[in-house]
């Protein structure tokens, strides 16, 4: 749809008319004497003590209720997406407002919008999907796993950095294991996206001995279970929440101002040299 603008020499105002002084929902609300509903659900009635809180935020965030495995399963990815690690730039920032002392609710929401990043969090999560299910679109049509693999490298000067792929402090990935216990545990099979991806992978290994991190894994594993990239984007919007708490709390508990202090002289300074101002 279109972005209207006052600059436009024809503005349609029929359809602000039509929502003016109404706010509309096709996703649901509280009917005072009778309920609260989502997606046409009874909150209250249906899932109250029915269904798991994850299974509400995934519903909200796809408009579809998941079987309880598949929200279990979430549940698990969002244990491994958020550590209690202040050297995690999102978790820094929980840190640095412990420090400083503001409130739980501003460190919290100013890490998750820091982890908004193609380098970090939710936004990588959707790449990765992209990716995976682009790669199967190719396979299927005919490319060779290897052919996918030499494409992908050619784009980063022949380096394995294919999105889901490789890590760049360390090699390997103990949340894949962890997720791979989880999704046997929980009797879901793999799937055709998931193949290709350890097929990808196979390939890294033998050529750069690299594997697949837990974003590679995840995204296939969603796309494998019907997710779309942007529908994962929304369910893991703040997945790095928790971690930040965390870090904030670890801060605030110790005295004011001790987070990562600096002296002027830790700062390398590299531009011009002190000078005097003009007459």
């Amino acid at each position: 749809m279109k972005t209207m603008s006052l600059n436009d020499k024809k503005i349609n105002t029929e359809i602000w008319d039509s929502n003016r002084n109404i706010i509309k929902s096709h996703k649901g609300g509280w009917f005072p004497g009778k309920g609260v509903f989502s997606h046409g659900y009874n909150m209250m009635e249906d899932f109250v003590g029915k269904k798991s809180y994850m299974q509400i935020v995934l519903l909200n965030a796809t408009g579809r209720l998941p079987d309880r495995k598949i929200a279990d399963w979430f549940e698990a990815i969002h244990i491994c997406l958020s550590w209690p690690d202040p050297r995690i730039w999102c978790n820094q920032i929980g840190a640095l407002a412990g420090t400083s002392r503001t409130s739980v609710v501003a460190a919290t929401v100013t890490g998750v919008l820091a982890s908004d990043s193609r380098a970090y969090g939710a936004k990588t999560i959707k790449a990765g999907l992209e990716f995976i299910q682009y790669a199967y679109s190719q396979y299927t049509s005919g490319k060779t796993v290897e052919e996918i693999v030499t494409t992908e490298c050619a784009k980063h000067a022949g380096k394995p950095y294919i999105m889901g792929f490789a890590r760049p402090i360390a090699k390997g990935d103990e949340r894949v294991d962890a997720m791979e216990r989880t999704t046997r545990n929980l009797g879901i099979e793999v799937g055709k996206h998931l193949e290709l991806a350890y097929k990808i992978e196979k390939i890294l290994l033998e050529k750069f001995d690299e594997s697949m991190n837990i974003n590679g894994y995840m995204s296939a594993f969603l796309s494998d279970n019907g997710f779309t990239p942007d529908e994962a984007y929304r369910i893991c919007s703040v997945v790095v929440a928790s971690g930040v708490t965390a870090c904030y709390v670890d801060s605030k508990d110790k005295e004011a101002d001790t987070f990562l202090p600096l002296h002027c002289s830790d700062i390398k300074y590299t531009g011009k040299a002190p000078r005097d101002l003009p007459d």
